[in-house]
């Protein structure tokens, strides 16, 4: 791209982020040349003007947009000019397109295309006979177009002439750029999107039922019920319909609104003239064979893409809490990896996560091998000095929760402490490549109690080492462009181990890998170089890592930790490249750095501007002073569990009022499902999270989180519970009528026009119904496990 073009990049980036230019155009320079954004959001502020990583990472995705969008541009330009077509005013217009959709409409009448019937009435000689009427409608159509009468030409006869010339200008008004972004602002403004079920269809698509008669505004339609439509008509349930204007009930008499623009765009007018209701019917034909498909295509691609941004979103969100949710900790911990007839699989890990024994119990049914394994499982705990007890969520996980608690109960001198963890992606790790590797000849059913006792341990550390989408924390993702969802874990997973920091001595591949600057070679050849060296003493010793070289070790060294090691600094976040600060710090004070790290009322009392120099500004000294104070400082929340109720095991014994403690599992558009310990996750709906309004459950739960709820409805036979964080609700009365400032995002509750029912919404538990559908997504699978599916 130009400089030019580049200039105006970084200026349309500042003024959407609401930055200097300046702070844009170091940023930039900074990727292009190879930092990462956790790098530049932690170690560069001075040079970006201390914009964020999130800002970094707004700036970064637009920055690609709007270079694609000038690329683009460059083709654009080079089609056109090949076809001689490429003026002054045309090349301004194509420069001023601030989005793709923009640049599309101004390339389509040059766009090169199959011959169509415009083309070829063109070709007969028609434009004049369609410029003529269009320009004067006081002429007589049929006598015009007996001019244009040639059988050669294939114009037989007069209705010929006009059909061409019709073509004509169908072709005209559908390509006119501005027009057509006006009219797409205009059915996005006021259209809807509606479905209805298909013939034969309805006992087939049952969970679809939500939409078989179903009508919303564009601007209204939640992320989650956009998909859900989207898909039942990919399974051949639904017909979708993208309608320009909501339905009315009295039968139209006159052109539609969208046709009085066109109409007005091209001054034509019904006045009474001779060719008036032949370019009326005209204006008409375009409208309902040409650009009302178009539009529909364009807005349903619209729809498709904020919803799937949306859901990104989601999933992101719901990821990053996920990776940072409370570490237990060095503690030896014990993992159970629940199951019946195939027995509970058993993997005790020491502190530092490293397998010290495996084995297989039978306590439930057929087997029921009950006070067997709570010996053997005291055994082992007592054999490796077991802490904590990890329980996966799966299958006959409160059974196998309540024989902890007993093993708990009768052996109190192991000092037990229990905890269920989700075990989302364990069987994904469990037949991967790395698990073969980490864990060789063992077998694949254990590997996946190994995993579940180190993500108690340290979730972050053990989740990096599965795909980000197999973790089972958004929806619909299965739907999702691959490419769009990829990318924006992975800056997830990214920004949350830099956030953290990483032990290089301990850290597997996996974990280093999302380290920044560390790809998968290198992440690989220190764990040859520590494994054939010993431990790393030193940062600098990185250095003499195969293919680490100075941008890499740039990079990565200050995520990066060391503890124990030579220097004290190296166990910190303050990067190699600033100690020559801490020196100059060390010899203010007259102390040496054991004594001034974590020395908080020596280091309040410097003055972090004395320290400020040409390399250094005030931001990097204020974080060297705060990271000297707390070294190290893990950003994660302190560990602690949930307690279930005893005697609620099982959904029959859920009864409305009962107050509970429960785990958030999940949190989508529409609410949070909470594990209360009886297999089936409740829903808390959007509107049962607060007395305030909400906009995002995610302002109020985050998956990990531990709440106290109250049960409010309870629906055995379809395994449904509805839960309500606002504790003086009333049970049985649905959330949405119990007042306070939620808002109706389930499907069920909706009052939209066009039929749609009332359904499970009113419940205070909506859920949406299409999302249990074809296997699914991770929001499907938690819908059902709430009791939500079919």
């Amino acid at each position: 791209m130009s400089v030019q073009g580049l200039q105006t990049v970084e200026q349309k980036i500042a003024e959407e982020l609401g930055v200097r230019e300046g702070q844009v155009k170091a940023a930039v320079d900074l990727l292009d040349g190879g930092s990462t954004v956790p790098f530049i959001a932690r170690y560069r502020k001075e040079v970006t003007g201390m914009l964020d990583d999130t800002q970094l990472r707004t700036l970064e995705e637009r920055l690609r947009y709007l270079r694609e969008l000038g690329e683009r541009k460059v083709a654009v330009l080079e089609s056109i000019r090949s076809q001689g077509k490429l003026d002054e005013a045309l090349e301004a217009s194509i420069m001023a397109a601030d989005t793709k959709s923009r640049l599309e409409d101004i390339y389509l009448p040059y766009k090169p295309k199959r011959r169509t019937k415009a083309m070829i009435a063109r070709e007969a000689g028609l434009e004049p006979l369609a410029d003529g009427l269009l320009s004067d409608p006081n002429t007589d159509p049929q006598a015009a177009a007996a001019v244009f009468v040639d059988a050669d030409k294939g114009v037989a006869d007069a209705q010929a002439a006009l059909d061409g010339a019709r073509a004509i200008l169908v072709e005209r008004f559908a390509e006119d750029a501005d027009l057509i972004g006006e009219l797409r602002e205009k059915m996005w403004a006021e259209g809807r999107l509606a479905s209805k079920v298909r013939d034969g269809k309805a006992e087939e698509g049952a969970k679809f039922s939500d939409y078989f008669e179903f009508s919303e505004p564009y601007t209204k339609l939640p992320s989650h019920r956009i998909l859900a439509m989207l898909r039942g008509e990919k399974e051949e349930i639904l017909d979708l319909t993208m309608e320009s204007e909501e339905p009315s009930e009295e039968p139209r008499t006159g052109p539609t609104e969208y046709e009085n623009r066109i109409a007005h765009k091209f001054g034509i007018s019904n006045e009474g003239r001779p060719a008036d209701k032949w370019l009326g019917d005209t204006v008409r034909w375009a409208w309902r064979t040409k650009i009302l498909l178009h539009l529909g295509i364009d807005l349903r691609m619209r729809l498709r893409q904020s919803a799937e941004d949306d859901a990104v979103r989601v999933f992101a969100a719901n990821l990053r809490d996920l990776l940072l949710a409370a570490p237990a900790g060095t503690r030896a911990t014990m993992g159970l990896d629940p199951g019946f007839r195939t027995g509970v699989k058993v993997a005790v890990v020491d502190a530092t996560g490293k397998v010290v024994g495996t084995h297989v119990i039978y306590p439930h049914q057929p087997a029921n091998k009950w006070d067997q394994s709570i010996a053997e499982l005291a055994a082992l705990c007592a054999r490796h000095k077991v802490d904590l007890i990890s329980i996966g969520n799966g299958t006959a996980s409160r059974e196998t929760d309540k024989l902890a608690g007993e093993l708990i109960k009768k052996h109190p001198e192991l000092k037990l402490t229990k905890a269920v963890v989700s075990e989302a992606g364990a069987s994904v790790y469990s037949a991967s490549a790395f698990a073969s590797q980490e864990l060789p000849g063992m077998d694949v059913s254990l590997r996946g109690a190994v995993s579940i006792a180190r993500r108690l341990q340290d979730p972050l550390a053990e989740l990096v080492k599965i795909d980000p989408k197999s973790i089972g924390v958004g929806q619909y993702q299965h739907d999702l462009s691959e490419i769009s969802l990829s990318r924006s874990l992975d800056a997830v997973v990214e920004d949350c181990v830099n956030a953290v920091g990483v032990d290089v001595n301990t850290a597997s591949a996996p974990l280093l890998t999302r380290v920044s600057g560390i790809t998968t070679t290198l992440a690989e050849n220190i764990v040859a170089h520590r494994d054939e060296n010993g431990p790393f003493k030193t940062r600098s010793g990185l250095k003499e890592v195969a293919r680490l070289g100075p941008k890499a070790f740039e990079q990565c060294a200050g995520f990066l930790r060391i503890p124990d090691g030579d220097d004290p600094l190296d166990s910190s976040s303050v990067h190699p490249e600033a100690y020559p600060v801490v020196r100059r710090i060390l010899t203010s004070t007259g102390t040496d750095i054991r004594a001034l790290i974590g020395n908080t009322r020596t280091l309040q009392a410097l003055k972090p501007s004395e320290f400020v120099d040409d390399t250094f500004g005030l931001p990097t000294v204020t974080d060297i002073l705060a990271e000297l104070d707390k070294p190290g400082r893990d950003p994660r929340p302190a560990f602690k569990t949930a307690t279930f109720a005893d005697g609620v095991e099982k959904i029959g014994d859920l009864k409305p009022g009962m107050r509970l403690e429960g785990v958030v599992t999940n949190v989508a558009a529409f609410g949070a499902f909470i594990d209360v310990g009886v297999h089936q996750d409740g829903l808390a709906h959007v509107s049962a999270l607060s007395k305030n309004f909400v906009k995002d459950p995610r302002e109020v739960v985050k998956p990990g989180d531990i709440v106290k709820v109250k049960v409010l409805e309870v629906d055995v036979p379809r395994k449904r519970i509805s839960l309500t964080l606002r504790l003086d609700d009333e049970p049985g009365k649905p959330a949405r009528e119990q007042g306070g400032g939620g808002r109706d995002r389930g499907q069920g509750g909706q009052r939209q026009g066009g039929g749609q029912r009332g359904g499970q919404g009113g419940r205070g538990g909506g859920r949406d119904r299409g999302g249990n559908s074809g296997g699914g997504g991770a929001m499907a699978d938690a819908l059902r496990k709430a009791g939500f599916g079919k």
